[in-house]
């Protein structure tokens, strides 16, 4: 398989200054450019892979950006023109009077070959996602897969084509999308809509969408895949876990929902009541990350994969990649567990921790053996001091010197002091004491947080305000808290913002 890269590179150099395009034309590396970039009173720089290049000592001026400007297409409403007939993209920075004070010109390029990688999946009929950082290839490889299925397979497709990203700038779009359709979206807050309206009005088998970034675009993406039409897409995010742990793009993959599990299923399936579950089959039947421009791990199983994934279990990849040859190489991985997503799971030492028999001194003891149970932890409360390895205490009653403390620094008895009584506190005191790493999962230990708000309000101990957390988590535990019948508000502004909780809602 031998790739072709066709980029137009002489159209974008001739929309330039000459004094930025002359040095430009004279380098054998010219095509590998990236982009040019003028700023306003800074030198021209030249953008490869590994490096950057100032292309002339001389400021750039507003006369050399109303060059450009002048040359090439109309800026829309996210300042991003382009060059007609051509894969170009050239990104506007202004001040705050509107004036254009920065361009960004992006070199496009038309890669044939990069969907053999996954040609199968195309071939296939599943929706495909394909995610990956920003110029890791995506709109590149949607081309393609465009144009594969409109040529080769014979396909109706539509291109849905913000800002004019895959097909290029101009009424006629570039070759590289072979005959499928293209439609314009006037503005990136019409996508959605461009979306319905291309399913509903022209008929297609396939349609094309790049950067799905919103809960909008998320939703029609739903509804396109669930009347039988085949999906391919981007969005940024290097891996699944991102994915699934982005409160806006999530539903691409089923939603994360709470679940409240019985005590007998809870012990059943050795985790907390209260965890993460999938609310949904998926959008897309498969996804394709994209590590690189030549290598793509694949997860041909969304739905099995996102479960596997808020269980804690093993996750097996399959890796492809271009030899030397051009040849597809494949192979499938089965990295290490990822972190449980429904609970604490601890990282035990080979060698068998000790037994230790603890006093526990205004720590609940129910709790603090649940926790050592679902730990696996040798321990034993104790009633006496007389009996016990260390003395267990939270930093209140440790303030207040009782005599327990007295007979235990007398007796020589270790004394670990706890911050309080909370679960994740506990759960990080028995790590230390038996020296287990921890593997927590940020939102399992939030919603474990929000477990101990919700017994403290019930117990009347009046409203209480949980840690700090990012829009997604907090959404998890406001659930969690309606399931209960509580009532609760986020407040705060920016990374302090969090969650509280307040009385029984008499209005259930």
């Amino acid at each position: 398989m031998q790739k072709v890269i066709t980029d137009d590179l002489n159209v974008l150099l001739g929309v330039l200054p000459p004094y930025i395009a002359r040095p430009l034309w004279q380098r054998v590396d010219r095509n590998e450019l990236l982009e040019v970039v003028l700023d306003l009173g800074r030198p021209p720089e030249a953008r490869f892979p590994e490096r950057q290049v100032v292309l002339n000592p001389a400021e750039v001026t507003l006369e050399d950006i109303d060059y450009v400007v002048a040359r090439i297409g109309n800026f829309g409403e996210d300042n991003r023109a382009g060059i007609e007939r051509t894969l170009h993209r050239i990104s506007a920075i202004r001040n705050r009077a509107g004036r254009i004070i920065g361009l960004s010109c992006r070199v496009g390029r038309a890669v044939f070959g990069n969907v053999e990688l996954i040609r199968d999946l195309v071939e296939s009929g599943k929706s495909i996602l394909l995610l990956g950082r920003p110029g890791v290839g995506k709109t590149t490889m949607l081309r393609e897969v465009a144009r594969v299925l409109a040529d080769e397979l014979e396909k109706r497709v539509i291109v849905v084509d913000t800002s004019n990203e895959i097909a290029g700038d101009g009424d006629i779009p570039h070759p590289a999308i072979g005959r499928s359709r293209r439609m314009q979206v006037p503005r990136p807050s019409m996508q959605h809509a461009v979306m319905i309206e291309a399913v509903e009005n022209h008929m297609p088998e396939v349609i094309i969408i790049d950067e799905i970034g919103t809960e909008l675009e998320a939703a029609a993406a739903r509804t396109i895949a669930e009347r039988g039409v085949q999906l391919v897409g981007t969005a940024h995010g290097n891996t699944l876990e991102n994915l699934i742990m982005n409160p806006t793009l999530c539903d691409l993959v089923g939603g994360i929902q709470t679940v409240t599990l019985g005590d007998e299923e809870a012990r059943r399936r050795q985790t907390q009541k209260s965890i993460l579950e999938r609310k949904a089959p998926p959008t897309f039947d498969v996804i394709a990350e994209l590590q690189s421009w030549d290598r793509v791990a694949i997860h041909p199983d969304v739905a099995a994969t996102v479960d596997a994934i808020l269980r804690g279990r093993t996750i097996e990849t399959e890796e492809r990649w271009f030899d030397r040859n051009g040849e597809v190489k494949s192979l499938k991985k089965s990295p290490e567990p990822s972190p449980k997503a429904n609970g604490f799971e601890p990282k035990v030492p080979d060698l068998k921790p000790s037994p230790k028999r603890i006093y526990p001194y205004g720590i609940d003891r129910s709790r603090l053996e649940k926790i050592a149970r679902r730990m696996q932890l040798p321990v034993a409360l104790t009633d006496s001091l007389n009996t016990a390895d260390l003395l267990l205490i939270t930093k209140n009653h440790f303030r207040k010197n009782p005599q327990a403390l007295e007979q235990a620094q007398a007796n020589r008895i270790p004394v670990h002091v706890l911050r309080s009584n909370t679960l994740s506190q506990l759960e990080h005191g028995l790590a230390d004491l038996f020296n287990v790493q921890e593997t927590v999962d940020p939102a399992a230990a939030a919603l474990r947080e929000a477990e101990t708000a919700i017994h403290a309000v019930r117990e009347g101990k009046g409203p209480q305000e949980l840690s700090p957390q990012n829009s997604f988590i907090r959404r998890l535990q406001h659930q969690l808290i309606e399931k209960h019948h509580l009532r609760s508000e986020s407040t705060g502004t920016g990374p302090n913002r969090r969650v509280r909780v307040f009385e029984e809602d008499t209005s259930f």
